[in-house]
């Protein structure tokens, strides 16, 4: 009996690394639905700012909707991309010999889960897939891969407690 509790003990709790990358994957899942179109999203934000602000330019407002959807796609993407690498380091390990590894599983994983997306909205007559968008998430999910391989490799043990 004892040597089964230390061989659970010494396994990654695979639930507790995973559920974060998997709740993120069902957020990006429901806003590829119809309700999160930029048509529902932009009247909806259209009419809340004319609301608070009075008359908005909406030819001004259209280019400012359209660069607040791509840069949820940049924060989306990128913020997947960190949690799919917090779970393949957990599952995999936290040594500096595999954090490329684990930094190239986590940006494949980005670049299918931004393919499915966008193949999913390509089947709902208010979205369109846009290989587009596959390339600017997985160019967010490189640029904050990126960013977190150079701060796990600090010297100051950084590695150690993340």
């Amino acid at each position: 009996m004892r040597e089964e509790t230390d061989l659970t003990a010494s396994r990654p709790n695979l639930v507790r690394a995973w559920w974060p990358a998997i709740v993120w994957i069902g957020l990006i899942a429901f806003e590829s639905t119809d309700f999160f179109s930029s048509e529902h999203t932009g009247s909806m934000l259209y009419t809340i700012l004319t609301r608070l602000f009075g008359h908005i330019d909406f030819y001004k407002f259209l280019v400012f909707h359209h660069y607040l959807r791509k840069t949820g796609h940049v924060v989306g993407y990128g913020m997947l991309s960190l949690l799919l690498l917090r779970g393949w380091r957990a599952t995999l390990g936290r040594v500096h010999t595999l954090l490329l590894r684990t930094a190239l599983l986590s940006w494949l994983g980005t670049a299918f889960v931004a393919a499915m997306d966008e193949w999913h909205q390509s089947y709902i007559p208010s979205r369109t897939g846009s290989i587009w968008d596959v390339a600017l998430d997985t160019v967010a999910g490189v640029a904050f891969l990126v960013a977190a391989y150079f701060w796990l490799r600090r010297p100051d043990g950084a590695e150690q407690t993340v």
